[in-house]
């Protein structure tokens, strides 16, 4: 076991970045053993072919590093750059056979990453006017979801819970097994205290009244689940006046359509799925000039 929380996220990031090279490879990148010469040596450079928010510039340079400790990588942009079509985004210049077996990891790390993080930035701004954050949820690629977490705090967001270690999050299942709002949030601050847990405890309800059962019980957040905008004006009028400290979540049917109203009822935050399930990666390509 990783002896901080610290060392379990650099695990998750390197053991995915090796795995992610050894399913490419396997036995060997064989056509680059067919048709490259032995220590060849080139240039690549990576450019954006599409306007967004740049992110995985560091996992590049961990994955060329894992091919090729002596690869050299100059940064033209970095992580939360805006980029446009045609930008050069890096140059690494080596060996050609360590160009090419990276290159596919590479593009699949940034492309992905920085898709959520244009994404998510889209939602930043528009609600840019509110104190509102955006979040985002454990609907990530599994094996994956460090990084999916990173490209939202590199395009403005903030992180949910990681995993199901580092919060009480009580759901609707929950709910339903404890016999209703009130029980499940009540044991989960007994099971907090008797295991001497550093965490929130984090309630969903579905209506005004399981918010009224919430409330007195004492979570730390209440996530205000698939209100329309009108109840969640009534919602949060109630909470501020009942339980002034609790924070407000909002989550469903939430897009860029509709998110900032969504803000402008005064919640603390707005978690979205869509910002890591359905992703659409930021064109980018690489090239290779041989020397």
């Amino acid at each position: 076991m990783p002896h901080t929380l610290s060392d379990f996220y650099a695990g998750c990031r390197s053991r995915a970045v090796i795995l992610a090279l050894e399913e490419d490879r396997y036995t060997g990148d064989i056509t680059t053993l067919a048709t490259i010469r032995q220590g060849q040596k080139g240039r690549a450079v990576i450019k954006a072919k599409a306007e967004g928010v740049l992110a995985g510039a560091s996992v590049a340079e961990e994955v060329f590093k894992a091919c090729d400790p002596g690869l050299t990588i100059d940064f033209f942009s970095n992580d939360g750059d805006h980029v446009k079509r045609g930008d050069i985004v890096l140059e690494v210049s080596g060996g050609i056979a360590s160009l090419l077996m990276a290159e596919r990891t590479v593009l699949n790390f940034m492309q992905r990453m920085s898709g959520i993080a244009t994404r998510t930035n889209a939602y930043v701004r528009k609600i840019s006017h509110t104190r509102t954050a955006i979040l985002d949820t454990r609907k990530t690629v599994p094996g994956l979801r460090y990084f999916d977490k990173e490209a939202v705090r590199i395009g403005g967001g903030k992180n949910h819970r990681f995993g199901l270690f580092d919060m009480i999050l009580i759901k609707d299942n929950h709910i339903d097994a404890s016999g209703g709002v009130g029980n499940a949030v009540r044991e989960a601050i007994a099971y907090r205290k008797n295991n001497g847990l550093d965490v929130q405890i984090e309630t969903e309800v579905r209506s005004l009244e399981e918010l009224a059962e919430a409330l007195p019980c004492g979570p730390d957040i209440v996530l205000l689940d698939n209100l329309s905008v009108e109840m969640l004006q009534q919602a949060v009028a109630f909470a501020r006046s009942e339980a002034p400290t609790v924070k407000l979540e909002a989550s469903g049917n939430v897009g860029l359509h509709n998110v900032a109203a969504i803000a402008e009822t005064g919640v603390d935050y707005i978690s979205i799925g869509e910002l890591t399930h359905s992703v659409t990666a930021l064109d980018l390509s690489m090239t290779i000039a041989f020397v």
